[in-house]
């Protein structure tokens, strides 16, 4: 129902203060006039345009006279918008004081859509819209941004990126006897563990590969994508809490702190993969033209690593326990994925739903690339892809969702 209709709408913006002056004819085209008295106004509100957020409820202007049903009055309105970076929508519509505005129950409103870069207002639309015109053109700038802002934010904050990372990767060791050695040391302890628990003292082996060397190899190829994986995912819930001081600063990134994990996780793996060149190196004395298909392996295992990291750390601001959980689910999560044994090993009834497991790809294109000198297969590749690229999409629109509450709960 056309309740209003907005003739030769006019908007004038001074850019250098920000202020809007709007002038139009508004038709009452409802069945009841509109009196002041009965608390007839024309109102604007103001809202962020990225997340819906009522910025301001702005004055009411009454029309110079009572508007009886098919009747038109010029109406003058001012508005001030922020003087902060971002885009606003400014919705102008008739409303009845204490009862509602009429934008709300569908009746169309004057849409006025501005953007502020740094201090500088433009205009960019200027025309006659309804709420549910307005949410479908909301949700497709929302999937657009979507699937843009998570490599935005890469993009934007890349050196940002790079000092937290290379100040987490050594500051972590800094005062100790090793120093930065420990991040060659560390994957190198760790494998080695895994390595005498299982090859050693369970006496696993995998069907085919004769001795300890081969089992060695198998295994420890399988641990190469864990291990950037895991040491992001386990430290991403607490990662908000650990620099709650940057988090409550206005001109922090604090998007790119899960970032700074995953790409500390990478370094940690960059090393695993340098020892165990050398190690296939010593036994095999040869390492195989396949290594090249590495980065198309990497390119899922980082947006699924992302995505869960941005889950984990919005998540584990609001449950403190979500650090102990996430340590006994990675522990499950280890087990259920054929690194420590043969896929062979797998319970029948269970290997159907196991092998959908995202790190059951990766370890598999791990060990063909390194081991079977083969390209990983591209079926399971492209879907293990996409399954990354959706994980990494919900999970930075979650963080995105949640960060500004991030303040008030650290």
């Amino acid at each position: 129902m056309k309740a209003a209709a907005y003739l030769n709408p006019r908007v004038d913006l001074d850019p250098a203060t920000g202020k809007l002056r709007a002038e139009f004819e508004i038709r009452n085209q409802s069945g009841e006039t509109w009196r002041a008295a009965d608390g007839f106004f024309v109102g604007v509100h103001l809202f962020d345009a990225d997340t819906g957020t009522l910025i301001v409820d702005g004055a009411r202007v009454a029309a110079e006279r009572d508007l009886a049903p098919g009747e038109s009055a010029r109406i003058g309105m001012d508005l001030a918008l922020p003087t902060e970076n971002g885009r606003f929508q400014a919705l102008i519509s008739p409303l009845r004081e204490h009862v509602c505005w009429f934008y709300e129950k569908g009746w169309p409103f004057l849409l006025v859509e501005a953007v502020v870069r740094d201090g500088v207002t433009r205009l960019t639309h200027v025309g006659v819209s309804t709420r549910a015109a307005l949410s479908r053109a909301q949700a497709v700038r929302a999937m657009g941004r979507a699937f843009v802002y998570p490599f935005l934010t890469l993009w934007r904050n890349r050196g940002l990126i790079r000092v937290m990372v290379r100040r987490d990767v050594l500051g972590r060791y800094r005062g100790s006897f090793g120093g930065s050695f420990w991040t060659v040391i560390n994957p190198l302890l760790l494998m080695l563990t895994y390595y005498f628990v299982f090859g050693v003292v369970l006496q696993s082996r995998f069907p085919g590969i004769p001795g300890r060397a081969g089992f060695a190899l198998y295994f420890l190829c399988g641990m190469l994508p864990w291990l950037a994986l895991s040491e992001a995912a386990g430290r991403a819930p607490s990662i908000l809490l650990e620099h709650r001081n940057f988090v409550k600063k206005l001109v922090f990134a604090v998007e790119t702190l899960p970032v700074n994990l995953v790409a500390a996780g990478l370094v940690s793996e960059f090393f695993a993969v340098v020892l165990y060149c050398g190690f296939l190196l010593a036994i095999r004395h040869s390492l195989p033209v396949t290594i090249l298909w590495l980065p198309v392996l990497l390119v899922p295992q980082i947006l699924l690593t992302l995505g869960l990291s941005w889950l984990l750390a919005a998540l584990g601001a609001f449950v403190r326990d979500l650090g102990q959980v996430i340590g006994f689910l990675l522990t499950i999560w280890f087990f259920v994925t054929p690194i420590c044994y043969p896929e062979g090993s797998l319970p029948k009834g269970a290997a159907a739903l196991l092998t959908k497991n995202p790190l059951y790809v990766l370890v598999r294109g791990y060990r063909a690339i390194f081991l079977e000198n083969r390209a990983p297969q591209f079926g399971p590749l492209w879907k293990l892809t996409v399954v990354a690229l959706v994980a990494l999409v919900v999970g930075h629109a979650c963080f995105y969702k949640l960060r500004r509450s991030f303040a008030d709960m650290l």
